[in-house]
């Protein structure tokens, strides 16, 4: 058994790619499916075999939630360097890496985003020890 892909349901395609490409996940192919009224577009990490699959339902006006997916994880190699890179691009992160290891943050659509530090946990360090938890993670 090996992982192919998580499906999440997104309202604005071009506002997800995005995020996700300021993580560092590529998109790797669309289809668009004019009969069924959606596109899919599928994004991994560059040289990972696993997939996010995005399904945009042309015709939807808001999904409510998105809590109830629960959250992706990826595993970063300078989770300060990234939620760094996120906050600049404007990105709310929910739970600050105080501790060095671990950060959620929310796409466009309300996923959660689970992001570990590599081998463990950086040091401690400002201004992420100082930042509190600015929403439901």
């Amino acid at each position: 058994m090996k992982f192919l892909h998580a499906m999440l349901r997104v309202s604005d395609p071009q506002a997800t790619v995005a995020f996700f490409q300021l993580l560092g996940v590529e998109e790797r192919r669309r289809r668009d499916v004019p009969q069924g009224r959606f596109t899919l577009i599928f994004l991994a990490v560059p040289g990972d075999v696993g997939e996010v699959e995005l399904t945009h339902n042309w015709d939807e006006v808001g999904y409510a939630g998105g809590r109830n997916f629960g959250h992706l994880a990826y595993e970063v190699d300078d989770i300060y360097g990234l939620c760094q890179r996120l906050m600049d691009a404007g990105v709310t992160i929910n739970r600050p890496p105080r501790d060095g290891h671990m950060a959620f943050v929310r796409s466009p659509d309300g996923i959660s985003i689970e992001l570990l530090q590599k081998d463990g946990a950086l040091d401690p360090a400002e201004p992420w020890l100082s930042m509190p938890n600015t929403g439901e993670w």
